[in-house]
C-alpha cells in the first residue's frame, strides 16, 4: 500500500508542477491583466507555486517510499507530513467537485485514503500473525505466550 501512495503522490506532483507551469505560460501569452495586476506577476507566482507544491507532494512521496522501503510506520516529520497531505487532498477535494468535476473528487478522495489507511493500519509486520490478546510479547513478562496475570482463583459463595 505504501509503494502505491508513493507512486500516486510523485506523479500528482508531476501533475501539479506541469499545471500551474501550463498555467503560467498562458497567463503570460495572454498578456491581459487582472483588476491591475502584473501579467509577468502571475506567471512568475503561477509557476512558483506549482514548483512548491510539486516539492511538498514529492516530498510526502518520499515518506511513502520510505516507509515501504523500511517496512514501518511514518514517525516525526513524516508523519506530520503525511498528515497534511490527507488535509490537502481533503480541501482538494471539496474544491475540485464544483471546479473540476466527479472525476477529479474522486482521485482526491482515493488518495485521502490511501494516506488515511497508511497512517492508521501500517505496522510493517504483514506475515507475522498476531498473538492472543493479554499475552506479552516475546522476551518481556510472560514472554513465553502465558498470560500477564494469573486468572483469578474461583470464589467460594
Amino acid at each position: 500500500m505504501a509503494w502505491v501512495l508513493a507512486l500516486v503522490l510523485f506523479a500528482e506532483a508531476l501533475g501539479v508542477a506541469a499545471l500551474n507551469w501550463f498555467l503560467g505560460m498562458v497567463v503570460d501569452r495572454q498578456d491581459m491583466s487582472l483588476a491591475g495586476l502584473d501579467p509577468h506577476l502571475m506567471s512568475v507566482s503561477s509557476k512558483i507555486g506549482g514548483i512548491v507544491f510539486g516539492l511538498y507532494f514529492a516530498l510526502c512521496g518520499l515518506v511513502a517510499l520510505l516507509v515501504a522501503l523500511r517496512d514501518r510506520a511514518p514517525a516525526g516529520l513524516g508523519r506530520v507530513l503525511l498528515v497534511s497531505a490527507a488535509v490537502v487532498h481533503g480541501l482538494l477535494g471539496a474544491f475540485v467537485w464544483g471546479l473540476v468535476g466527479r472525476a477529479a473528487f474522486l482521485f482526491m478522495v482515493a488518495v485521502l485514503g490511501l494516506v488515511v489507511l497508511l497512517l492508521v493500519t501500517y505496522d510493517g509486520r504483514f506475515d507475522e500473525p498476531a498473538g492472543p490478546a493479554g499475552t506479552a510479547p516475546e522476551g518481556g513478562p510472560g514472554g513465553d505466550g502465558s498470560p500477564l496475570t494469573p486468572p483469578a482463583a474461583p470464589t467460594a459463595p
